[in-house]
């Protein structure tokens, strides 16, 4: 390679990442490093109270696999527990609604988070440095604090309220330390260029790095934890942290118009981001003009049908039969893609009556070492345990509160996840590695950048900024950069059209694309990141 590349929402994380490699360690080091800042300057997004998956192509060593360290629901959770609470579900499909919202903010919407244990795992098996020279910029960083950033402040602020969802603001004053850390003496809520100090984070992150990830699921941390949950009515316990287990499986495979592709199975959604490919794959999406009305169509039939599978099937597979092999199938996509010829209509039926609160990192190395990595807290709780500094996930929304289904609620089962980081291999050399944060709008969003780079043969810059669509539910959501003419082009053919205020919507894409040993990177304007290229000293570090 002739250069490394890191691919990051937050340019602390960035930079973090790129001193990693120019240090000589690794792809695995330097993603690990900014996943860790990441939950110090964008603690809603990620954190050490949260979960993710991470895939590692190592080729020199012959390693190529997913590491999975998705949440789990407590083991006292049962499938009809909120059966009799349920109210409906977001308009994404990403949420369901319960009266009170208690899957959503507080300690009963916490799931058992994997993070620690994720990192630990792909630092030990697959990284060259060591757990607390990793940890160090995080726990710099959050010893001098951080900026809030525009997109931080946007997050902050968004009014969730129609969609029945609890808004940011509400869960960052539902703590005591919240209200001290994220709000101004006067009451106000921070807002962009206003300090951020949060000294207990900046604690804990030291007792983790001084006394080994261990501390967090066996240890007087996670005695600490089960403590807090328990004074607060919450449902985890010192058993569900020592009983946490993560798991390492092969990537799902498929193809693209001859590129071969790697991305997560399930609960992951890379097998929706491949269907998706699969059904377009019988159009020349390449001789269309972007975002035109027929492209437009064709993405967002192709998304309904997607959709449609993934709310009937999507599941933990250890808990449920997820018939993957007949949904990234291309005899399956074909029958779709017909259907789509045909001229017919899919639509997407929810509950009457969108969480985007996840992040991401892309790294190459000079060595040709890649990782993809997206982590989440899936929606914060808003819980924050006295003395800890972290925010705990609030993933119990995402579990289905209706016995019976694939998504339902399960004791130690892991939630379904949007997160689908994806590796690209054209001519069995990594050719895209990419992914995004961004809930249901994931796997559409990394299916368009995927079809950008290789239909229209752009740049990874312009492929993460191209105006994107989604449909994932029964409305067309389009970015404000869509032509308007289109809009009324489809408005006539019939379909309800939503248009977002934002130029850059649906999920943030952050990718690296290679040609001849050259990465270029792109960093979605949607947020505040960065893409940076690294010239590596190939003498330090681990392979």
């Amino acid at each position: 390679m002739k250069n490394g590349m890191i691919v990051a929402p937050q340019p602390e994380a960035a930079e973090a990442s790129a001193v990693v490699l120019e240090r000589g360690g690794n792809a695995v080091d330097a993603a690990i490093a900014a996943a860790f800042v990441q939950g110090v300057v964008d603690p809603q997004m990620c954190g050490i109270g949260g979960f993710g998956s991470m895939q590692v192509y190592m080729p020199a060593r012959g390693i190529h696999q997913i590491i999975e360290f998705y949440a789990k629901a407590p083991f006292s959770a049962t499938p009809e527990m909120w059966l009799d609470r349920l109210v409906g579900q977001s308009r994404d499909g990403f949420a369901f609604l319960l009266d009170g919202n208690i899957n959503e903010i507080g300690y009963q919407a916490v799931c058992t988070p994997g993070s620690v244990k994720g990192y630990e795992y792909a630092l030990k098996t697959f990284g060259s440095m060591e757990w607390r020279d990793v940890m160090a910029p995080a726990i710099a960083q959050a010893r001098r604090g951080f900026m809030v950033r525009p997109h931080v402040a946007w997050y902050w602020g968004l009014d969730q309220k129609s969609s029945g969802q609890v808004n940011t603001i509400d869960k960052l004053r539902s703590s005591k330390i919240g209200r001290e850390i994220y709000f101004r003496p006067d009451g106000s809520l921070k807002q962009p260029g206003d300090h951020v100090q949060n000294p207990d984070l900046a604690t804990t992150l030291e007792r983790l790095s001084r006394e080994g990830p261990d501390l967090f699921y066996h240890g007087e941390l996670a005695e600490e934890i089960a403590d807090d949950m328990a004074r607060n009515g919450g449902l985890i316990s010192r058993e569900d942290l020592a009983r946490y287990e993560l798991s390492v499986i092969e990537p799902l495979w498929g193809t693209y118009r001859g590129h071969r592709i790697a991305t997560s199975p399930p609960p992951g959604s890379g097998m929706s981001m491949l269907q998706l490919l699969n059904i377009l794959e019988s159009f020349d999406i390449g001789g269309l003009t972007h975002s035109s009305t027929e492209h437009v169509r064709l993405l967002v039939e192709a998304m309904k049908r997607m959709t449609n599978d993934k709310d009937k099937f999507m599941g933990d597979p250890a808990y449920v039969d997820v018939p993957v092999e007949r949904l990234v199938s291309k005899a399956y996509a074909a029958e779709l893609a017909a259907d789509i010829a045909r001229g017919e209509r899919a639509k997407v039926i929810r509950l009457d009556r969108s969480s985007r609160d996840t992040t991401h990192v892309s790294v190459v190395d000079r060595q040709g070492n890649a990782v993809a990595l997206t982590h989440s807290l899936g929606s914060p709780s808003g819980a924050i345990g006295d003395g800890l500094g972290f925010m705990y996930n609030g993933l119990m929304s995402r579990f289905d509160p209706r016995p019976g289904r694939a998504g339902s609620i399960g004791p130690g089962k892991r939630r379904p996840s949007s997160a689908a980081p994806t590796i690209v291999f054209k001519d069995d050399k990594p050719f895209i590695v990419i992914g995004a944060p961004g809930g249901s709008y994931i796997a559409p969003a990394v299916a368009q950048g995927i079809m950008n780079v290789i239909d229209f043969d752009m740049s990874m810059l312009e492929a993460v900024s191209a105006p994107r669509v989604v449909a994932v539910s029964d409305a067309i959501d389009v970015s404000n950069r869509i032509a308007h003419r289109v809009t009324d082009e489809l408005e006539s053919l019939g379909y309800e059209v939503k248009r977002s205020w934002q130029s850059y919507a649906f999920a943030a894409l952050h990718g690296i694309r290679i040609d001849d040993g050259l990465c270029r990177g792109g960093a979605d304007p949607q947020r505040d990141g960065m893409a940076i290229s690294v010239a590596v000293n190939i003498s330090g570090g681990r392979p």
